[in-house]
């Protein structure tokens, strides 16, 4: 499988301090990498550097094979898709406008949304599930219902990359699982997916391989069984874990030690 998304040697960081350094990985279409490590040990620093929005310390991003760090942040846009941490801020906004918003990269800047525009919005609405919210004031819908809306912004903007900063941190139970099976259906339409989360459970449903930051270095990379393992949790977490299936599926869940 050939990568479509790869960083080589990446160092990332700010002008009087860096954060990360020598991580490489690549991610093809249609692939899911998951991003796990803890709290500090740069996973958004890195996705801002693979993004542009922080410039690398060194080290490259490269889509199909050419460096980006020369593009402007309108072809970024129209690459990268991104969903963060929270977003999209206090303003009465529809939820159909929220998502219209991603169609920026592909207009002037004081164009109005073309027809294509409200197609693509609609077009990502409904690929989400959340057509029936496109009226609704974006500050009366549900976390969850925002989060699959934000989703839906980085989809509108028709990325090759999509992005997604911890998607289900503060979602119930039930709007973790609907945005982890997007992120599944998302990666069958042939975008490579790159998520972060806490929760080492999430990247055996639906990771294809796992990525460990600690300290800002990789320090693992590999399939999930693989990498989620006793001896990589005590390494990067501090904790002992035991690695338990689940029945006969691919789902495992690290139980403490502690708890037993």
């Amino acid at each position: 499988m050939s990568a479509l998304l790869a960083v080589e040697d990446l160092a990332f960081g700010y002008v009087d301090r860096a954060v990360g350094q020598a991580v490489s990985f690549a991610v093809a279409a249609g692939e899911i990498l998951c991003l796990l490590g803890p709290n500090g040990g740069g996973k958004t620093t890195l996705f801002k550097t693979v993004l542009g929005l922080l410039r690398p310390l060194g080290g490259a991003v490269k889509l199909a094979g050419e460096d980006v760090a020369s593009w402007s942040p309108r072809r970024r846009a129209r690459a990268f898709g991104y969903v963060p941490q929270s977003g999209a801020g206090q303003f009465a906004f529809t939820v159909r406008e929220m998502v219209l918003m991603g169609r920026s990269a592909h207009r002037g800047p004081f164009a109005a949304p073309s027809a294509a525009d409200h197609e693509a919005a609609d077009a990502a609405l409904a690929m989400l599930g959340i057509a029936a919210l496109a009226e609704r004031d974006w500050l009366r819908i549900s976390g969850g219902e925002r989060q699959l809306a934000l989703i839906a912004r980085a989809l509108a903007q028709e990325p090759r990359v999509l992005v997604l900063d911890e998607p289900t941190a503060n979602l119930d139970f039930g709007n973790q699982v609907r945005v982890l099976d997007q992120v599944r259906r998302l990666a069958a339409e042939r975008l490579a997916v790159l998520f972060s989360t806490h929760h080492p459970e999430q990247a055996f449903a639906c990771a294809d391989r796992v990525a460990m930051l600690h300290g800002g270095r990789l320090v693992r990379l590999g399939t999930p069984a693989a990498i989620i393992t006793p001896e990589t949790m005590r390494l990067v977490y501090g904790v002992e874990v035991d690695i338990v299936s689940v029945g006969e599926s691919r789902i495992k869940i690290c139980l403490p030690r502690s708890w037993r």
